[in-house]
């Protein structure tokens, strides 16, 4: 499920679980990265040991972190819970359950954010298990080239994703575990140089947006929480300008600089102080739509933009938008 052209669904997961803006920092530095801090990361991998026993506890984790699927066991768990207290405890879980896994994150991370580190094997003995087998069925088009990741890039790749998960299961990791996990990218990270996010030629606009929102006031959550009240009740229109706005984003080659921009919003909506509940009730659909097509918003539709845009131009003003 979690993609970088899907990067709004991503967000909507990590604004809603504790620890999803540390998640979202390390994607974006990650999808700054460049061939010559493969090595740096590398250094600092965990080895296999250590990394055995990290993964066992992860493997744990992820059959205790909620999903929106608990919600059928709900009346099993507490048979004598009134309509009313199992309702409530439905409400909760879906406002706070991951529609993606640890799983999905980790192939996001691996085949999206750092697909430039994967190349075609001449053909000799490659260094790296390949990332998938060459089968041919009778009938069926030659399969894809082979791809492999070098030593290093695999190593940096499995200190990244260590990271992340740290972050992702941040409320069902013990402290040593979540410390163990991300120590070797905290410490390769302070080695490596710091680099403005690219957002793509529309980046004067998102970075106002990015501003703005990490610097509401009460009256202006005010007036989002009533804006996403009532997107609420025009959710139909919403999906297809979503669409819309993340074709136009892949059609012009900027999915990278429109997830980037997400992972962000992700950051501001936490400094914001937006209660999670307000999140999962639409403010952050209708920040994260307002993101998406500010990203591509010299290619969208005028109806997309003002489905997308609109909400946010009443609530917050122009100057949100860099106008």
């Amino acid at each position: 499920m979690y993609s970088l052209v899907s990067a709004p669904v991503l967000g909507f997961d990590l604004t809603r679980i504790e620890g999803g803006a540390g998640v979202s920092d390390v994607l974006t530095r990650a999808l700054a990265l460049t061939p010559d801090d493969l090595e740096v990361l590398a250094e600092h991998r965990a080895d296999d040991g250590q990394r055995a026993d990290l993964w066992a506890a992860i493997e744990i984790a992820t059959t205790v972190q909620p999903t929106v699927r608990d919600v059928a066991g709900l009346s099993k768990a507490d048979p004598d819970a009134s309509v009313e207290k199992r309702a409530s405890a439905a409400l909760g879980l879906l406002q706070r359950a991951p529609l993606g896994t640890v799983d999905g994150l980790i192939q996001c991370v691996r085949y999206d954010v750092l697909d430039w580190t994967w190349s075609v094997t001449d053909g000799s003995e490659p260094d790296r298990a390949p990332q998938f087998p060459p089968v041919q069925r009778a009938g069926e088009p030659a399969p894809r080239p082979v791809k492999v990741q070098s030593e290093a890039a695999s190593a940096a790749t499995a200190v990244i994703c260590d990271a992340l998960v740290a972050g992702y299961l941040r409320a069902q990791l013990d402290d040593d575990t979540r410390r163990r996990l991300a120590t070797p990218w905290v410490a390769a990270s302070r080695r490596l140089p710091e680099r403005e996010t690219a957002l793509g030629p529309t980046e004067s606009s998102v970075r106002a947006l990015l501003d703005r929102v990490g610097s509401l006031s009460q009256q202006d959550g005010s007036r989002l929480y009533k804006a996403a009240e009532a997107g609420r009740r025009d959710s139909a229109s919403w999906a297809p300008a979503i669409h819309s706005a993340s074709w136009a984003v892949h059609l012009a080659g900027r999915i990278r600089e429109a997830a980037a921009a997400q992972f962000l919003l992700v950051q501001a909506v936490e400094t914001s102080g937006i209660p999670i509940t307000e999140r999962a009730a639409g403010v952050w659909n209708l920040l994260s739509g307002a993101m998406q097509a500010l990203a591509a918003r010299d290619l969208v539709d005028a109806a997309t933009a003002h489905r997308l845009l609109g909400p946010v131009l009443a609530s917050l003003g122009p100057s949100a938008l860099g106008s």
